[in-house]
């Protein structure tokens, strides 16, 4: 049975406006957004709510104290991605107005009038259900690539894999660019990833994977969210060095996916062997379609098992 491992409400919530906090204290939320003079929005199992909440300036101001710990500047290198991560791997983002170096590189943020936290959520246990289609007869992962929308579970499930593959013994590099599968804080994963799990936190995926392999010999490498020209380089370069790779795309159907250029080459090459794909329709980690990746007959995608 999936077991949802959430972090400390009670905690996070005192970071919240005082007038907003009996509001939200009952709710099972995936994301908090608040824009200035709008009402305040949640995403509970895929759907969207507005609450009989007005997000004032002073509000935002006061939720950009609370989440920075009175100091944005201390974490100008991660705004200059939109967001920080927070104790417990929750990730606050954030839009305003862009701040400029002399060669056009964004440097930071002011004017902030947008706050969307996103609560780190592990669901241990919802890989448990798809071994059997991903596991080889010795017990490795097959190269496996996971599809779906936003906000559909591919991350989620990206770290349960993670987790259950370092904890029956294989060695796994995480790739976490953006801190999402992890949740690092300060260098250290907030959320459970495995005993056997080393994670490159905030690094560019395709330069990550290529470290992973030249200093930390995993057995797999986990990341989220490919697409570049670099990254399915890199991911070849892993698979022709004996690593097993799980990665996700953002897509809803494997057309879409198999459209985009990069991804195009890797899935007709026939170099994952292994597809997910996910929807919302029965909420979050609901699964479409687990199986091989497909070919093209008479104008037709088939499924085909390695």
């Amino acid at each position: 049975m999936d077991k949802v491992i959430n972090t400390d409400w009670t905690s996070l919530l005192k970071l919240f406006p005082p007038h907003w906090q009996d509001s939200l204290y009952h709710l099972d939320c995936l994301e908090i957004r608040a824009r200035t003079g709008k009402p305040v929005q949640i995403v509970q199992s895929g759907k969207e709510i507005m609450l009989p909440i007005i997000a004032s300036n002073q509000d935002i101001q006061h939720l950009v104290s609370a989440f920075s710990g009175s100091s944005l500047y201390a974490f100008e290198d991660e705004l200059r991605q939109g967001y920080i991560t927070l104790p417990g791997g929750h990730r606050v983002g954030f839009a305003g107005k862009a701040l400029l170096d002399p060669k056009g590189h964004i440097r930071g943020l002011k004017h902030i009038s947008t706050i969307c936290l996103r609560i780190a959520k592990s669901v241990e246990g919802c890989a448990d259900r798809l071994w059997r289609e991903l596991l080889d007869a010795e017990g490795c992962p097959y190269h496996t690539l996971v599809i779906s929308p936003p906000q559909a579970g591919k991350t989620t499930l990206l770290r349960d894999m993670a987790r259950q593959l370092s904890d029956k013994g294989q060695r796994v590099c995480i790739i976490d660019e953006r801190s999402e599968i992890a949740g690092c804080y300060n260098g250290r994963p907030q959320l459970d990833v495995g005993l056997r799990t080393d994670v490159l936190d905030g690094c560019p995926k395709a330069e990550g994977m290529l470290m992973a392999l030249r200093a930390l010999s995993p057995d797999v490498i986990v990341t989220d969210e490919i697409g570049s020209a670099e990254d399915a380089s890199a991911i070849e370069e892993a698979l022709n060095s004996g690593v097993r790779v799980m990665a996700s795309a953002h897509g809803a159907t494997y057309e879409e996916v198999a459209a985009r250029p990069n991804l195009s080459t890797l899935l007709q090459r026939g170099l994952f062997q292994r597809v997910v794909i996910l929807s919302n329709r029965r909420g979050p980690g609901t699964v479409e379609y687990i199986g091989g990746v497909f070919s093209r007959q008479k104008g037709e995608l088939h499924a085909q098992h390695s």
